[in-house]
């Protein structure tokens, strides 16, 4: 089978049998050009078929001399409405030339299997082309549907549209307000950014900065001073807190908090955001911009650890549309930006104090600053010879934040935290990076100050190393520290 030529370099064909099918395929055939020969036991079908300039000729597709009639052509396509002329034409055709790119018609699951186990390349079964014809209209018409919804409620707009993104907002929340920024210009109405918590992580400072996205810290505006909100991708951050209504909610995660929007699209079937938001620029016939196109393209990889976690086509044919369009020199700089002394001290914390079970690490980086530099840790760490999973956690004032990552693919590091915390504080995530805050007092009842620090910090190690060993299925060792020398 190796040896046969690609379908873009076959230019001879042959039908065997041309109802309507059939027929359908040799025109299209024709009209680009190819050398098709017709097949048909039917005589005055041939006659007609002869009277529109199409080669055919009269014979009995099952009889075992058809298949050295077409022996000359690339491609063999057996169409006709029998299944058993079908499967004798195959059997035909195979015995003589197992070089030749066969295509034939099916009726079931059953034949199809049948066919194939026979010698077929390529079976087509009608009814799953037509369901699939029909999905795809569907979903084309319900995107149209959805489209015109959104146009209104932003139209609606008579002042301006605030676009809230999640708390301490990652690449794909950004991005994706970013392509319903551009939207709301394409359809003449101003818009402003604006975002909960910080943007902490080094990667998504660059981003922003890069790519020049504006964005407003919330508590900066009056939210009363907009007339149409629209709330991108919170689901998984947990609650955002609004003093008003949602007229506009967009997400791919399903949320528990039920929003009374005008207008909401919600996809679990895609694994980002701004998945959504690029089917929408599409559906809009809007010239995007390089700078949003690099932004998309950027919060769906970011959102599918480069296409490694929970991809669906939907998110691959987005990445592929916008492709062309992004500024792939900014992307390699988002995606390797310079590391800052807060999180390389953080790094050398989690190195040091790192306890290994296993292929598991947890470690405590101690009294930190910046919360997002456990992230950068937690992935460094990743990169050890040995290590599937890592939790690297901080104290913050009083709260304990974590971060985790997994590529162990029978761990789910979003659950493993929701078992451990879930009860003493909130836990979120996915299959393969997750995060928690849990209040400091939960495990030691102690006000934190500068004389206890210590005290805190040594009671907090335990039980958290403890509880998270105890998630992830593995024993804490009683001795304390393994750090692996």
């Amino acid at each position: 089978m190796s040896s046969r030529a690609t379908i873009s370099s076959m230019s001879t064909y042959a039908i065997l049998g041309c109802g309507s099918v059939g027929h359908a395929v040799a025109e299209e055939l024709v009209e680009r050009g190819k050398d098709v020969l017709i097949v048909d036991r039917d005589e005055a079908r041939v006659e007609a078929l002869r009277d529109q300039d199409l080669n055919a000729q009269v014979a009995d597709i099952r009889d075992e001399e058809v298949a050295g009639l077409v022996a000359d052509r690339d491609v063999v396509l057996i169409m006709a409405s029998d299944v058993e002329a079908n499967e004798a034409a195959v059997a035909n055709v195979r015995e003589r030339n197992d070089e030749q790119f066969v295509v034939v018609r099916a009726s079931d699951p059953v034949t199809s299997d049948e066919l194939t186990e026979l010698g077929a390349d390529v079976v087509i079964n009608p009814s799953s082309v037509i369901a699939d014809a029909a999905l795809r209209a569907l979903e084309s018409g319900e995107l149209e549907y959805k489209a015109r919804q959104l146009a209104d409620v932003i139209e609606g707009t008579d002042g301006r549209l605030a676009i809230v993104t999640h708390d301490n907002p990652d690449p794909d929340s950004i991005a994706a307000a970013a392509a319903l920024n551009a939207i709301a210009d394409h359809l003449g109405v101003e818009a402003d950014i604006l975002y909960f918590g910080d943007i902490g992580h080094q990667e998504n400072r660059a981003f922003v900065n890069l790519l020049e996205i504006e964005l407003t810290p919330y508590e900066d505006v009056d939210i009363d001073d907009y007339d149409t909100v629209a709330l991108v991708d919170p689901a998984k951050a947990g609650e955002v807190s609004i003093d008003r209504e949602v007229d506009i909610f967009l997400d791919h995660y399903e949320v528990d908090e039920e929003f009374d929007a005008e207008f909401a699209d919600v996809r679990p079937n895609v694994s980002a955001t701004s998945t959504i938001l690029t089917k929408y620029i599409q559906e809009f016939d809007l010239s995007v911009s390089q700078e949003v196109a690099t932004a998309l393209l950027y919060g769906i990889r970011a959102e599918t650890l480069d296409f490694r976690r929970d991809t669906t086509p939907a998110d691959l044919t987005a990445a592929a549309y916008l492709y062309p369009f992004a500024d792939h020199d900014t992307l390699e700089q988002v995606e390797s930006p310079n590391m800052s002394p807060e999180t390389l001290d953080v790094l050398a914390e989690a190195i040091a104090n790192r306890e290994v079970q296993g292929s598991h690490l947890v470690s405590n980086a101690g009294f930190i600053s910046d919360r997002d530099a456990l992230s950068q840790a937690a992935s460094q760490l990743l990169n050890l010879e040995g290590i599937t999973t890592t939790a690297v956690f901080g104290i913050v004032e009083d709260t304990i934040y974590l971060a985790a990552r997994s590529k162990d693919i029978r761990l789910n590091i979003g659950r493993v935290l929701s078992d451990a915390f879930e009860n003493i504080g909130e836990a979120a995530g996915h299959s393969t990076q997750a995060s928690a805050e849990i209040p400091l007092g939960i495990f030691t009842g102690i006000e934190a100050t500068e004389e206890n620090r210590e005290t805190l910090l040594s009671l907090t190690e335990e039980a958290v190393t403890q509880k998270l060993f105890d998630a992830m299925g593995v024993e804490s060792e009683s001795s304390g520290s393994s750090n692996g020398n």
